[in-house]
């Protein structure tokens, strides 16, 4: 015997409304020994947050704000990574000289004018992401001296695709260390003093 079904109300939707956005659940704690990807923000989970290489650092920078990170893929219309752009490539000299250089306003600077193209980028392998601890990648940040780096792996169809980010400001947060983001140098070295005790 089937049931009969009522049909739900509708409501008008407020303006001003925004909408659901995946977000990745950090793990509780992590310790130095722990597998690397426990502390990997994986964007076959998470959506990845991109901006366009002819967007401006203003709009790059509040969408920073907006998503709380500090780093952005850069892509094309076809969703192609171009390169990334970091909060301090936004909020830094950058900009201004480039505007400087092209006769510009500080507000007409594009992304493209001061992203790190994906020919500049070096990345880390998923199948050695997969057999590191922290540890590696803590020790790994600290050599580049960078906030950041990304992991490739290949899709099913056989072709290179980022796979994942490592941020220091996520690794930190995940070895729940009370550390101030002062900088690569001195995060590092709080990381160690910390680690150490």
């Amino acid at each position: 015997m089937l049931r009969s079904y009522q049909p739900l109300p509708f409501v008008l939707l407020p303006p001003g409304t925004g909408y659901a956005q995946p977000t990745q659940l950090a793990l509780d704690r992590v310790q130095i020994d722990s597998p690397a990807i426990d502390v990997m923000t994986d964007l076959t989970r998470v959506s990845a947050v991109i901006v366009l290489g002819g967007d401006t650092v203003d709009e790059a920078h509040r969408r920073m704000i907006q998503r709380g990170v500090r780093l952005l893929l850069v892509v094309d219309q076809d969703r192609k990574v171009l390169g990334v752009i970091t909060a301090n490539d936004v909020v830094g000299e950058k900009p201004v000289q480039i505007a400087v250089q092209q006769g510009l306003h500080r507000d007409e600077v594009l992304v493209r004018n001061i992203m790190t193209p994906c020919a500049s980028l070096q990345v880390l392998d998923m199948e050695q992401v997969r057999a590191a601890e922290v540890g590696h990648i803590v020790a790994t940040l600290k050599q580049a001296g960078r906030q950041h780096t990304l992991v490739v792996d290949r899709s099913e169809r056989g072709d290179r695709r980022l796979r994942g980010i490592f941020s220091t400001t996520q690794i930190v947060r995940q070895l729940g260390m009370n550390i101030q983001p002062s900088g690569v140098a001195s995060t590092f070295a709080e990381i160690e003093a910390q680690l150490s005790r």
